[in-house]
């Protein structure tokens, strides 16, 4: 297929994509100068298959000049009112586990957009998109449960902020790629472009949120955040 029937076909995609709703990933860079807005891409062999919001294209790799993120975020979420989505099942699990709410909070809004029935593309499930493995290990018997999904995705990311001395950027690179990936690259971020944007963007969602709420007075405030963003 030549260039131009292919950013033919990617011109109409897109046109989908402004009725279907903007879903943020990455940029693919092309030669012409063209930069394409795609969910996901796959190289096969000399050719890149790109997953866009209403189609699919196929570009030669000699026309991928890079691929680069997209740093655009979605509104961020709110803090926690009187009565947000499953609010109670959310500050029992953050007692039960010592984790910070509001974390929990900006985790979900990121992951499911509080939606128990979400099921990404690569079979993570549930309000904390756990994937069923994780679930199995951690003994969960129905994963689109909310209560069983929020208790096992908090007890999941209390242990990587346990692993990760508090270090909310690697506890959260750990819980979106696992902890052996982090670890792979020398227990930093590794170089995916979903993961180290799924970072920024609850570290951000999360610094504003503390950053809006009332101080605690008492001594027990260290307790009460359970982290600090970033420590």
């Amino acid at each position: 297929m030549r260039l131009r029937h292919i950013l033919a076909s990617i011109g109409l995609a897109s046109a989908l994509s402004l009725c279907a709703g903007i879903v943020r990933a990455e940029y693919v860079v092309l030669r012409s100068g063209a930069r394409l807005n795609v969910t996901s891409y796959e190289l096969l062999g000399d050719k890149y298959r790109l997953q866009m919001v209403g189609g699919v294209a196929e570009v030669p790799a000699a026309e991928v000049l890079g691929i680069e993120p997209q740093d655009v975020f979605d509104p961020l979420p709110e803090p926690l009112t009187a009565n947000p989505p499953f609010n109670e099942i959310i500050r029992q699990a953050a007692s039960r586990y010592g984790v910070d709410v509001d974390l929990i909070h900006c985790l979900i809004a990121v992951e499911s957009n509080f939606n128990p029935k979400a099921v990404s593309r690569k079979n993570a499930r549930g309000l904390m998109q756990i994937m069923p493995q994780t679930a199995a290990h951690l003994g969960v018997k129905n994963i689109f449960d909310p209560r069983e999904n929020v208790d096992a995705g908090t007890r999941y990311l209390r242990d990587m902020l346990a692993k990760y001395n508090n270090d909310l950027t690697l506890a959260l690179a750990a819980y979106n790629a696992g902890p052996d990936k982090v670890d792979h690259y020398g227990r930093h971020v590794p170089p995916y472009v979903e993961t180290r944007l799924y970072v920024r963007k609850i570290s951000r969602s999360y610094a504003k949120v503390k950053s809006a709420a009332p101080q605690p007075k008492s001594e027990d405030s260290a307790t009460a955040a359970g982290i600090s963003a970033g420590q």
